[in-house]
């Protein structure tokens, strides 16, 4: 097959690991990839751009920012449509975009299949943290592209749900979560890929032989990773350390917060990693953490843990359970509940066979459930083949 795929973005972030990971499947699987975007993603870290800048986007004001959104699809929709034609591509794969109607548009006129990737209801985000200047019209655009998709993808049940309500068929959705390539990770209990790990995340020798609870990430406050330094601070994780390899906004709070906790210099801020690094250095962790997640999102993070064969701790909410069960590949703590959360991180600490048992659990999982690229590009190949026989 022969696939246009086309995007928006041009964040270097879990949104272009994806981009760049369901590219690389649908290659692996055999199909021919093309790409229209405003970026071009390779296998490179660093973009390079193909067409009209998107960086000033965010210094324009809020109502402007939303007419030049909506005017993206009508840019790109003949442009769309032009490659559609001339290249006699099968299908379109489209990372869904606020007010972008260009796609299934373009789609539509070419009298080909669009499948429609949605990784979060945009209309619901924006409203929460930049805000829309006019709502309920950015509402009926965004259920009119989810309606004209023959199929949608989304990243979770709960996700796909909320589009339902929507008024999309509950047959054209497919789920199909964030994935890894198994490959990459070392298997669980590799000893010498620990002690590399550990090397090249700079671990203090102050910390070595104490229980490492790592975070991977953009960390925003709202991540909640206050609660594990306050955990950090108690008698029961006295002989455990937390290892940040990111950076972000919280940051700042984060360092003033262990300071008063008087547990700074148990906290090893690593700094921002390659992605393609990530793999790596994940066995130098012996307890992962998503301590919060939104309530419809498949965190990348999540499944890179997993695949390195690492005890989870997450929230207890119906997104994460679509993946994980307790006791048996994680341990779930309700949503913002530090005592749990407390309770759950001592456990780890004190019990390296549960660790284990957790982490070997949870990378059966991955290999069980096919959470990886490739099962994800397979999923789409065959909903696209099944359109195409109908």
């Amino acid at each position: 097959m022969k696939i246009l795929y086309h995007h928006r973005t041009q964040a270097e972030d879990g949104q272009a690991v994806h981009i760049r990971a369901m590219q690389q499947a649908f290659r692996d699987a055999g199909c021919e990839v093309r790409e229209f975007a405003l970026v071009r993603r390779g296998t490179e870290s660093a973009p390079r751009a193909t067409g009209r800048s998107w960086n000033a986007m965010a210094l324009v004001p809020r109502f402007a920012r939303e007419l030049l959104e909506y005017q993206y699809g009508r840019w790109a929709r003949p442009r769309l449509a032009r490659v559609l034609h001339e290249e006699r591509c099968d299908f379109l794969y489209e990372r869904y975009a606020f007010g972008n109607e260009g796609g299934v548009q373009a789609a539509r006129a070419c009298r080909k299949p669009i499948v429609l990737e949605v990784n979060s209801p945009m209309v619901l985000e924006l409203s929460k943290t930049r805000g829309l200047s006019v709502p309920r019209h950015a509402r009926r655009v965004e259920e009119r592209i989810f309606r004209a998709a023959d199929r949608v993808c989304v990243v979770t049940r709960v996700l796909g749900d909320m589009l339902v309500a929507m008024g999309v068929e509950p047959e054209r959705i497919l789920v199909t979560q964030n994935g890894v390539h198994l490959a990459a990770y070392a298997e669980p209990g590799d000893s010498a890929a620990r002690a590399r790990a550990r090397e090249a995340l700079r671990i203090p020798p102050a910390l070595d032989g104490r229980v490492l609870l790592g975070f991977v990430g953009y960390y925003r406050p709202w991540h909640r990773l206050d609660l594990v330094l306050e955990a950090l601070a108690t008698r029961e994780l006295a002989e455990a350390a937390l290892v940040l390899v990111g950076a972000g906004p919280a940051h700042e709070g984060l360092v003033a917060r262990a300071k008063e906790l008087g547990v700074l210099e148990r906290v090893h801020h690593a700094g921002r990693r390659a992605h393609d690094d990530i793999p790596r250095l994940l066995p130098a962790f012996d307890v992962a953490l998503v301590p919060a997640i939104n309530p419809y999102a498949s965190p990348l993070k999540l499944f890179e843990y997993m695949a390195a064969g690492l005890a989870c701790v997450a929230p207890d909410q119906p997104n994460l359970r679509e993946v994980l069960r307790h006791d048996h590949d994680a341990l779930l703590a309700p949503p913002g509940d530090g005592a749990r959360l407390q309770s759950i991180l001592a456990r780890l600490v004190a019990d390296a066979g549960l660790r284990n048992r957790l982490g070997r659990a949870a990378r059966r999982t991955i290999v069980e459930h096919d959470l990886t690229w490739d099962g994800n590009a397979r999923r789409v190949l065959s909903a696209v083949e099944a359109l195409r026989d109908a």
